[in-house]
């Protein structure tokens, strides 16, 4: 691999201060719009704090299950500090309280439920299906573009009935349909690089006419397996547009067809002529 900083363990990766501190540096490679860094990058830098200092107390957890984090702020490339507080250490959970700031100011505060994932779950009901996604190989790879570097680092393809936004046409539904697999040079999905995948999706507010605008207010996102297979199938949709606020969802399958993951997120929204908060 030419720049190995483009790895996602790299990138979110954490260095441990002592008494639960820890410092990361948010990577270029990991940003939308005016190098805002991804929410779902956000999520992985924190995780990887919370899952180190669990450790540091004695959890044996491997895995973050569920997520919600609070995007108080948002912060610009360099320096963050993050702060652990792992508040219990059980033999089938543990729970920690993460809060990342910079230059003395919270950027994000989230709550991590810390457990472990089996590689062959007894899977007892599950009211959710695989998306019907264009085939794999009917779908052309787009192009990386500058704005969004998070497509340098992930491969993205969408169904072509998801991306009539990009001619210019408003669709009556709000959904994103597509493949995705990492393209860092290194990894494979796994249950940490989930969370990065749970936000990774254009809004589905895009194919209604929405502006590129959308920033995250809350994430919540719960891991439910083990990812097999290097591509995810993938759907996002908004249950409830209002005033200047969107209801999402999205939900991401392996290559088995076992649902992985569960998201749903709070995030402001900017349609032409209309104003915000």
């Amino acid at each position: 691999m030419s720049n190995p900083d483009r790895a996602l363990r790299v990138a979110a990766g954490v260095d441990p201060m002592g008494e639960g501190r820890f410092l990361a540096h948010l990577s270029p490679h990991y940003t939308i719009g005016d190098n805002h860094p991804n929410g779902g990058y956000l999520q992985c830098v924190i995780a990887s704090a919370g899952l180190a200092e669990a450790a540091e107390q004695g959890s044996t957890h491997t895995h973050v299950t569920a997520q919600t984090t609070n995007y108080v702020g948002s912060p610009s490339l360099g320096m963050v500090e993050l702060q652990v507080d792992v508040r219990k250490v059980g033999r089938a959970v543990t729970f920690a309280h993460v809060t990342m700031t910079q230059e003395g100011r919270v950027m994000t505060e989230s709550v991590l439920t810390l457990g472990t994932l089996s590689d062959e779950p007894l899977i007892r009901y599950v009211d959710a299906a695989p998306p019907d996604v264009a085939p794999l190989e009917d779908i052309p790879s787009p192009p990386a573009t500058g704005d969004v570097s998070i497509r340098s680092v992930i491969e993205q393809r969408l169904d072509p009935r998801s991306v009539a936004w990009v001619r210019g046409e408003v669709s009556d539904r709000g959904e994103i349909l597509g493949w995705m697999r990492l393209n860092d040079g290194e990894s494979q999905w796994d249950p940490w690089s989930l969370l990065f995948a749970a936000d990774a999706l254009p809004p589905a507010t895009f194919p209604l006419g929405s502006h590129m605008w959308t920033p995250t207010l809350q994430l919540t996102t719960f891991v439910r397996g083990v990812p097999r297979g290097e591509w995810l199938r993938a759907r996002q949709w908004c249950v409830v547009v209002a005033d200047n606020l969107v209801d999402e969802r999205c939900e991401l399958f392996d290559e088995t067809d076992q649902l992985v993951a569960v998201a749903s997120q709070l995030a402001m929204v900017r349609f032409p002529h209309a104003t915000t908060a």
